[in-house]
């Protein structure tokens, strides 16, 4: 395989993730106008891998239906049982293999990680020509992560878990995201040797980074500067946290684009939202799923608009709006909801052709 296309990207999504305290399958609750899992996919199919692959386990049913819907493409692996994160590749090697080349390794809880990351994850790990490379940062508070230890040269030396860590150790901040890419033989066959002599007795991809270098292999890594990106989401706190992030880098995307948004801290705007530019964002607007927004458009304050088509210079105010069109040029009134199907034409009366609320009207012509 290229660089550019590596054997293939395992994103493991079996967790159970309990600390959500929700029926849904934690890597199914959307962030932005989709699930976790999309934008982890999202990222990884940037690489355009030979293979795609989850493995899922904890509400597989649902996790598996949703990947049918959206992303028809993807291999199903199923981790018949909670071994760890060893044990999900090993099932995946066993079942599927992995094929020759570079493989990646992700996780379908962390939906801030960038597609130019793991692609500098897969062309670094290229250019050292490593056996394995691991993605690590820098956090302030290391608390809860294993920590990334280095020589006197500051070449990577090992890898320890917090709760094996002494005091110095405990002190370091660079921390082991967990993402990895490896050489596909050499892995398949290291996590065939996995301890499980461990509290959890679970078989850990970790392990996997000590066989390799313990046997001579080279093994790399490649530091970045965001630690958001690699934070996992395991309860809703974490979940508002990256939302506030993600929401943060697509108002700043379209902000550079040339849209005004007159008041980032309080307006949401979905991944699959289309601008155009010139067209004005106001206070308190949330615009979600696949809302277009026209050039010249004034969408706000206090908008909420989910699947609407607004057309170039058109403006609301504090209208509701779903699956509806508004054409260019239209002003709707105060307090309008469009219900799904309405539709307001360019050069013609702005009176709603379905729904309910106060009726929109056209703007004087000069």
């Amino acid at each position: 395989m290229t660089v550019s296309r590596p054997a293939a990207v395992v994103i493991l999504a079996a967790g159970a993730g309990t600390r959500m305290k929700s029926q849904l399958p934690k890597v199914l609750h959307p962030i932005c106008g989709a699930s976790m899992l999309d934008h982890v996919l999202a990222a990884a199919s940037e690489l355009s891998p030979a293979e795609l692959i989850v493995v899922v386990g904890h509400g597989r049913r649902q996790v598996a239906a949703h990947l049918a819907r959206h992303a028809p493409d993807v291999r199903v692996v199923v981790q018949e049982r909670q071994g760890g994160t060893g044990h999900a590749v090993r099932t995946v090697t066993e079942t599927v293999g992995l094929g020759q080349g570079t493989v990646v390794v992700t996780y379908g809880d962390t939906p801030l990680l960038r597609g130019s990351t793991l692609a500098a994850l897969v062309r670094e790990h290229a250019a050292e020509h490593a056996t394995a490379t691991a993605l690590t940062t820098l956090l302030t508070d290391p608390t809860g992560y294993g920590r990334i230890l280095r020589d006197a040269r500051g070449a990577f030396a090992g890898i320890v878990e917090e709760s094996d860590a002494t005091p110095g150790q405990r002190a370091v901040t660079e921390i082991n995201s967990g993402v990895y890419a490896f050489e596909s033989g050499l892995l398949a066959d290291a996590v065939k040797r996995l301890p499980t002599d461990n509290a959890k007795g679970e078989e850990y991809l970790t392990d996997v980074v000590a066989i390799l270098r313990a046997e001579g292999h080279h093994v790399a890594t490649v530091t970045i500067p965001d630690g958001d990106e690699v934070r996992g989401v395991n309860d809703r706190v974490q979940l508002a946290h990256a939302r506030r992030i993600l929401n943060a880098r697509i108002l700043d995307r379209w902000m550079r684009a040339g849209v005004t948004i007159v008041d980032p801290l309080t307006t949401l705007i979905d991944a699959g939202v289309i601008l155009e530019p010139d067209a004005e964002i106001g206070p308190g607007t949330q615009l979600a799923g696949s809302t277009v927004v026209g050039a010249g458009a004034h969408v706000g304050p206090g908008c909420v608009l989910t699947d609407t088509a607004v057309g170039r210079g058109a403006a609301l105010t504090h209208v509701v709006g779903v699956s509806a069109s508004v054409g260019a040029g239209v002003t709707v009134d105060p307090f309008t909801y469009l219900a799904p199907g309405t539709g307001l034409p360019a050069g013609k009366p702005g009176r709603p052709r379905s729904g309910a609320g106060r009726p929109a009207r056209k703007e004087a012509q000069a």
